[in-house]
Parts: C-alpha cells; sequence; structure tokens
C-alpha cells in the first residue's frame, strides 16, 4: 500500500481486484467514524488523479457523489428549478424533449465525466432528425439544468456553455387557411369544445399563448372588447411591449364568447362562487385550464374533421387572420397593429407569404368574411 499526500490530505493507494482503490482520508466525524472518499482505477496514476480531482471539488465546495448523472441534473432541474412555470405547458414540454431527446443518449453520463466532445456528437446525432429551433431547445435544456447544478456545488463548470447548437433540419413553415378552409374549420369547431377557442384566434389573431392565458376580468362582453395584457410565457409577459393591446371582438367572436359566459356563469351559481370572476376564459371540461398540448390535439381532430387533414397546428389561425385581412384589403400598419407586432417589418417578415396591399378595420372585414358560420 502506497502512502501519498494531496495537498493537506493524507491518501493511500492499494491493489485491488483487478485494479486499484485509494482512500482519501477526511479525519474523523463527531461520532468517532473515519471519513473517506474513495476512487478506483485500473492503474495507481488513473486513481491518483481521481485522487486529486476530489481535492479539487472538496475546496471548492463540490457536494455531488461520482453517481450523479445528466439525467439526475435534468430532473432536479426540472423539479426544483422552474417554480412558478407552467407545469402543464413548459415543464411538461421541457420533459418530452429529454425524455426523448436527451437521456436517452446522454442521461446516464456521469455529470462530473461530461465532455464537450460527447456533447457535440449527441448535438451532431440530433441534428440528422431536429429542427434548428428543437436543438437549440435542447442544447439550452441541457445547460440550464447544469447552471441549476453548478448553483448548488454540484459540478465545478457549466461544459454545456462550450458548446454550440449546429443547424438541423429545416422545420415546417406555416401556412394559412384559405376561405373556404376557414369556414370548413369554423363548421367543424361548432362541434368541438375549442369552439370558442378556435372562433376567437381565427377572428381576432391572438396567439395561441395569449388565447391560453385571457381571463374573464380581460373580457367586455359590453364593449365587446378583450384586453391582451398576458400570455403563457415567462412571468405571463407578452411577447412584446407592443403585443399589450385591447381588440375588438367581431360579431360571432362575441357570440361564442357570450355562450361561455353564460355557461360559466351557470357554474359559479351552482358552485356557490362570489366575486369578481378570475378564471380562464378557455377551460378544458374538467375545469383546468387548456395546455398548448390539449388545444394541439383538439385542433388536429377539427381540422381533419374539416377534411383539410392533420398537418395543421394551432398557431396557423393567426396566420390565417393575417392572410384574411390582407386578402380582403386591410392596410398591413392596421394588421401590424391587430396582431400585436411592433412595427411593419416584422409583420411583412414572418408574414410575407400572406401579405397584400390595403385599407380597413379587423373586426368589421371579419364580419363581412364569415356571414353567420357560427350560427
Amino acid at each position: 500500500m502506497a502512502t501519498i499526500y494531496i495537498g493537506k490530505y493524507q491518501a493511500s493507494i492499494y491493489p485491488e481486484g483487478n485494479g486499484y482503490t485509494g482512500a482519501l482520508s477526511l479525519g474523523f466525524d463527531t461520532h468517532g467514524k473515519r471519513q473517506r472518499i474513495k476512487r478506483k482505477g485500473r492503474t495507481k496514476t488513473e486513481v491518483k488523479d481521481k485522487l486529486i480531482e476530489a481535492v479539487e471539488e472538496l475546496e471548492s465546495g463540490i457536494k455531488t457523489g461520482e453517481g450523479y448523472t445528466v439525467e439526475d441534473c435534468i430532473n432536479d432541474w426540472l423539479e426544483k428549478g422552474l417554480k412558478g412555470r407552467d407545469q402543464q405547458g413548459t415543464v411538461r414540454n421541457y420533459r418530452s424533449m429529454a425524455v426523448h431527446h436527451i437521456l436517452p443518449y446522454i442521461g446516464r453520463v456521469k455529470l462530473k465525466r461530461l465532455t464537450a466532445d460527447e456533447l457535440d456528437d449527441w448535438l451532431e446525432d440530433r441534428a440528422e432528425v431536429l429542427s434548428t429551433r428543437s436543438l437549440r431547445l435542447i442544447h439550452q435544456i441541457v445547460r440550464r439544468a447544469i447552471r441549476h447544478a453548478e448553483r448548488r456545488d454540484k459540478v465545478q463548470r457549466n461544459v454545456a456553455n462550450l458548446v454550440d447548437a449546429p443547424e438541423g433540419q429545416e422545420g415546417r413553415p406555416s401556412k394559412a387557411l384559405n376561405l373556404e378552409q376557414a369556414k370548413a374549420v369554423i363548421r367543424a369547431a361548432l362541434s368541438s369544445p375549442l369552439k370558442a377557442y378556435v372562433i376567437l384566434c381565427l377572428l381576432s389573431g391572438l396567439r395561441t399563448e395569449e388565447a391560453r392565458a385571457l381571463r374573464w376580468t380581460e373580457v367586455d362582453l359590453k364593449a365587446g372588447t378583450i384586453a391582451v395584457y398576458r400570455s403563457e410565457r415567462v412571468k405571463g409577459e407578452t411577447k412584446t411591449r407592443k403585443s399589450r393591446r385591447v381588440l375588438k371582438v367581431s360579431k360571432q367572436g362575441l357570440r361564442v364568447l357570450k355562450e361561455l359566459h353564460t355557461a360559466r356563469q351557470a357554474e359559479r351559481l351552482a358552485s356557490g362562487e362570489r366575486g369578481e370572476d378570475t378564471a380562464h376564459v378557455f377551460r378544458r371540461e374538467d375545469r383546468t385550464p387548456m395546455n398548448r398540448w390539449y388545444v394541439w390535439r383538439e385542433f388536429q381532430i377539427i381540422t381533419e374533421a374539416a377534411g383539410i387533414g392533420s398537418n395543421w397546428c394551432p398557431r396557423e389561425l393567426r396566420h390565417s387572420f393575417v392572410s384574411l385581412l390582407s386578402a380582403h384589403n386591410v392596410a398591413l400598419e392596421e394588421i401590424a397593429r391587430l396582431v400585436g407586432h411592433s412595427s411593419t417589418h416584422v409583420t411583412e417578415t414572418v408574414y410575407r407569404h400572406e401579405i397584400r396591399p390595403a385599407l380597413t378595420e379587423g373586426a368589421v372585414v371579419m364580419d363581412k368574411i364569415f356571414k353567420s358560420q357560427t350560427g
């Protein structure tokens, strides 16, 4: 058995099994029990290097054992590092991406042993099947999870900061419903729990995260307006300052909102609720707020029923709003104001395939386009 000193610590290295074991002496605890850190390796040099690393971690305050993996790190972050986030939306999305694209590939790697090369290889592998946006998201998940561990003295450095996400596959470009498709979607939505949601998003141009966050306190049925002051984003803020807006609702949009409100008031009366109604406008059958996955699933059922297939997503209701207004001679400046863009440049850039020159008003035009589609 060889005795060595690493800084102020005494260590011993001795043969064990097919290799060597190193034991770093940390003295005794309050009960007189010997405290030691052990490391194993195939050679004495390998064991000594591991003991030196253990001392460096000890002196820098690192508290994690050798068995702490990338999977442990990500699970800790998902459970403790995202407090205050939408547990049904944001966290569920992160967890899904982790389960499918992170944990099967690097989840078992010991966090302390994770290298930049391993992360590069993993990201390059995922670039074969994921879009650039999704690659950036999974890289961000790993980086933020390790940062959470770093702040809790579980790892010395954040190796994910040393790599960049590569370019991935081209994502599917957004598309817009034409007038006949939009009418078919409205007809199909009439028998769906998503009826009011779909009609309001299509006829008002709301972002899906704005619609999901809408509460009855922001709806004025007498004035026929909705105030867009929040969204399901970080801290509940709208995407930009310009996104905070008050929208006049079309007659058909107002009709479905009134139907929803009547049902809501009957529900409050039956349950004995009193005071101001601060609940979400759009809720599932079990009265919980709609999350993005529920909306996506129900919307695909609607588009299938409308005969246009299931390759549509809810955000394309907003694209359709822009496209239909543009096709009916609404000015670019007015469209930008209605959808809450900070400038017409944003509107032109994001929706350039749908914009035509023009001049008039949102709700009024939508009433002309969709004559009594909601019955």
